[in-house]
């Protein structure tokens, strides 16, 4: 007997992690509304959505899906959304910095939306997130698989990891359940912020370094001089977790420990663990932080993760001065206060900085 019961999900945005989970969701029979911008929007509306899975062994013929209208429904605004709900969860992988601005925008209708599974990096979403529906109503998630985007609702999957999903909320298992029969590898987390800090541990690396000196992570780990720089920002965020009592832990797909064993080593040792095991995966690949500067977006998550380390690290009584400085400067970068040149391929001037 078949007791399949589809969920009706509301994804925030059409992006590149919100494309792959709603789309596999979708695609496994689950019913997807996704919240765009009216441009946006439209244009999902007349051409869908479209997945590359061929990565994924377990997809065969089946690794490029198209989904369109009705399969697929696509809103400009929760107002209308909302007329085609209820919804059982919604996900929520946009920017962390927009994070705040989009929930106080919803006003009222925030009080009615249903649990919202958090995908977005850093650490601290969650709890804005909790000041606008709950803490009740929010699920703390993470992605590892890497999810490249061709265009609006179109996405590849580069490499296939899975999801984690923390537990102890009544949807918890419902979702697993469910992505587990969209072949997304989910995977069950009993330490919620174990879970969220291990990842950021992966964020951190050749991210803030590859964006301040536009070198791509191959470079980064090439050099001994910001290898170095690289192995001492994820030294800070490890004896800021070791402080704060929070967990290593292997997240899908991502042997977090060993990342974090090897930042004990000989920068001899550790450099080319770090090359092979970072620089192999996307090694000429632009890291999200080049990628926001570089697009004149005039924003960066750098606060929500280096930024965040060296935050949690006044509060406990741990220097953080790598990811205080990383964060300072690509700030500054950020905001055209710092003109790019001045670092850019420029390994000796950061480290002035840094010291």
């Amino acid at each position: 007997m078949n007791n399949f019961q589809p969920l009706n999900v509301l994804s925030f945005g059409a992006g590149a992690i919100g494309t792959y989970i709603g789309g596999s969701l979708a695609a496994a029979g689950h019913r997807v509304v996704f919240i765009e911008q009216p441009a946006a929007s439209h244009k999902l509306a007349q051409n869908g959505i479209s997945l590359d899975l061929g990565i994924d062994p377990r997809r065969k013929e089946h690794s490029l899906i198209h989904l369109t209208v009705p399969q697929v429904q696509f809103v400009d605004s929760l107002e209308a959304a909302m007329e085609l709900g209820p919804f059982d969860v919604a996900l929520f992988a946009l920017k962390s910095f927009d994070t705040e601005p989009v929930l106080a925008g919803l006003g009222k209708l925030a009080a009615k939306l249903p649990p919202i599974l958090c995908l977005q990096n850093g650490v601290s979403n969650e709890e804005v997130i909790a000041g606008f529906v709950g803490s009740d109503n929010v699920l703390f998630g993470t992605v590892t698989s890497a999810i490249g985007r061709k265009d609006v609702g179109s996405i590849v999957l580069e490499k296939l990891r899975g999801v984690g999903i923390a537990q102890g909320h009544p949807m918890s298992e419902k979702l697993l359940e469910a992505m587990d029969a969209a072949y997304l590898n989910p995977k069950i987390f009993a330490d919620a912020r174990a879970m969220k800090w291990s990842k950021m541990l992966t964020n951190l690396l050749a991210n803030a370094t590859s964006a301040i000196l536009n070198q791509t992570p191959a470079q980064i780990f090439a050099n001994s001089v910001t290898a170095n720089i690289e192995i001492r920002q994820i030294r800070e965020c490890l004896e800021v977790m070791r402080k704060l009592g929070i967990e290593v832990v292997n997240l899908p797909g991502t042997p977090v420990k060993a990342l974090a064993f090897a930042m004990g080593l000989p920068l001899w040792l550790s450099q080319p663990f770090l090359k092979q095991a970072i620089g192999s995966g996307r090694g000429a690949k632009m890291p999200s932080f080049h990628i926001d500067l570089y697009s004149g977006r005039k924003k960066s998550e750098v606060d929500f993760l280096n930024g965040a380390v060296s935050k949690a690290g006044q509060g406990c009584g741990v220097a953080t001065p790598v990811n205080g400085s990383l964060r300072d400067i690509l700030a500054g970068l950020t905001d055209g206060s710092i003109p790019l040149e001045k670092y850019a391929n420029n390994v000796q001037e950061l480290l002035k900085e840094i010291g």
